[in-house]
């Protein structure tokens, strides 16, 4: 089970909410659906999922080899940079380590850089995508919904939301950091949200 660090507990203010609700954000007990665009249409017959960049061997899964490799699940509270919080999701799927395991990352790769259906982008340090990464099929017991991600979401709990990226069709490992999507549309690099990481720092001077 995922939690905060001790440091991000102590460091934040209660807001008469509980340790768990970082500061700007407000407890909800929905799951909005946000998204730039629509949701793409993705067919389980030729999904793929690619593993690519600096790794010993590119690998590239069908959906029937995701579905064979080892599954956990994984209990973590979500922020999102519109400021709502839910707490205690269930994400079941393959944990990103495992799947990272199967291309082998060459010593120099540093980064990654996740590639969706739709063209979405989000990047990531390596060493925090492999310790709580999770390519997650499965929310609260069900199928993620389409507008959720589906049939792969990559679910970062520490991070604000749109480093959970949806639609993941690929997995890119980089030995510099590149920003995704949002990055290079003024969203904070690093998305912290215990550090109210919403924007780059100079757009919020």
């Amino acid at each position: 089970m995922l939690r905060k660090r001790p440091d991000q507990v102590k460091n934040a203010p209660d807001q008469g909410k509980g340790e768990r609700v970082p500061p700007g954000q407000f407890l909800t007990t929905k799951f909005p659906v946000l998204t730039y665009g629509s949701a793409p249409k993705v067919d389980l017959a030729t999904f793929s999922l690619r593993l690519f960049g600096l790794v010993e061997r590119e690998v590239e899964l069908d959906w029937k080899a995701f579905m064979a490799l080892e599954w956990t699940a994984v209990t973590a509270d979500f922020h999102c940079v519109t400021q709502w919080s839910q707490l205690d999701n269930t994400w079941e799927g393959v944990t990103l380590a495992t799947v990272a395991e199967l291309a082998s990352p060459k010593p120099q790769a540093k980064f990654i850089m996740a590639h969706c259906y739709g063209g979405y982008t989000t990047n990531l340090p390596l060493d925090l995508a492999l310790e709580e990464g999770i390519l997650a099929h499965k929310q609260e017991g069900k199928e993620l919904e389409e507008g959720h991600g589906w049939p792969l979401r990559l679910i970062i709990p520490s991070r604000f939301g749109w480093k959970s990226a949806k639609w993941v069709n690929g997995i890119e490992f980089m030995a510099e950091d590149t920003p995704g999507f949002w990055e290079q549309r003024g969203y904070n690099n690093n998305a912290d949200p215990w550090k109210e990481e919403r924007f780059w720092p100079e757009l919020t001077r």
